[in-house]
């Protein structure tokens, strides 16, 4: 049985093969296990709480945060996040005004004030970390 904010199995097995290998053979200390970091950051970012707060379940808070920070310096994060969105359903996604506001003056501008010219449209990106 999953817990509060983890991944269930199903979940686990499409990305399972996108994360680094545990065992690298290097001396030393084992490396936590991928899945247990994984939940951890999950747990964080879906909570809202700070790094100080993690469940002890998950180990010491600098072992999740060194992964995260390996883990987003390599890539790996956002590479998990773009194969994930590939396979999104579109038809789940819900956006409001919890999620994205308006600026206060985004209301009551005249209608037809600036003229959008198709020659000289500038295109806009999303940043890196939403591609």
């Amino acid at each position: 049985m999953s817990r509060r904010y983890e991944l269930t199995d199903q979940e686990w097995e499409q990305i399972t093969l996108l994360l680094p290998p545990e065992n690298t053979g290097k001396p030393g200390r084992p490396s936590k296990d991928n899945r247990l970091m994984l939940n951890a950051m999950i747990w964080l970012a879906r909570s809202g709480a700070a790094w100080r707060d993690l469940p002890e379940r998950y180990g010491p808070w600098t072992s999740v945060y060194s992964r995260f920070r390996k883990w987003i310096e390599d890539g790996i994060l956002d590479n998990i996040f773009r194969v994930l969105s590939l396979e999104a359903e579109l038809g789940d996604l819900s956006i409001d005004t919890t999620i994205v506001q308006a600026h206060q003056h985004s209301a009551g501008a005249k209608k037809g004030g600036l003229q959008a010219k198709s020659d000289t449209a500038e295109v806009v990106q999303a940043p890196k970390y939403m591609r």
